[in-house]
């Protein structure tokens, strides 16, 4: 078995949650392009984006799990998306990669004592003989609340974090890339976040009322 097409405790596609999803989202008839691209948007914004909810548990980036809790951050969300990508035997992996938020709200830099998002997760998609990134982190509702642009994917270009939003000023800014991965590499994940944020992993509960702009 193709690794990038493979179920792992991770990537659990075979979940019953995860394969009722598909079959609400996909149908025979439409190309894998065209599957991606509404997976994509089903991720995107059935899923809300809410960082305070990370905790150092492998079962907290599973697809699955991240299906059931409703809202969840960048990598879990990505692995959904590569999840249900891999049901329908399309290729798909997960990318990591350090991001700077110009645009961060004052709540959740206060929360990271940082501007950086470390491990920043996305989907990798082969799709039509190339790899593209999709990035379905942030829902289209918090997207309005923070004034941005959602991201878009059409299945044939890479969907990365704008690096302006539509007033011209700096939003998220691509600090260092660490590649991609066939299966999710949990201690790489939690080796870099408690050297970025070690409060989060010494003592941390998460928080799944917090939002990611303070109401």
């Amino acid at each position: 078995m193709v690794a990038t097409l493979s179920s792992s405790a991770f990537f659990d596609f075979n979940h019953p949650k995860v394969m009722a999803l598909n079959v609400n989202v996909t149908h025979e008839h439409m190309s894998d392009t065209e599957k991606a691209v509404a997976l994509y948007y089903a991720v995107r914004d059935g899923i809300k984006y809410n960082p305070y909810v990370f905790e150092a548990d492998p079962v907290t980036l599973s697809a699955s799990h991240c299906l059931e809790a409703g809202q969840s951050y960048c990598i879990p969300k990505a692995i959904l998306l590569g999840a249900l990508c891999r049901l329908n035997g399309i290729e798909a992996r997960i990318g990591l990669a350090d991001v700077r938020n110009h645009l961060s709200s004052p709540a959740l830099i206060k929360w990271l004592r940082s501007d950086v998002f470390v491990m920043h997760g996305y989907t990798e998609i082969k799709l039509e003989g190339k790899w593209v990134k999709a990035t379905p982190a942030f829902d289209k509702v918090l997207c309005e609340r923070m004034g941005v642009e959602p991201l878009e994917f059409n299945g044939r270009d890479d969907s990365i974090f704008h690096e302006f939003n539509g007033e011209g000023h700096r939003h998220m800014e691509y600090v260092q890339e660490h590649g991609h991965f066939d299966d999710v590499p949990f201690d790489f994940i939690v080796t870099g976040v408690a050297k970025a944020y070690p409060h989060l992993i010494n003592g941390h509960k998460p928080d799944p009322k917090r939002q990611l702009i303070d109401e």
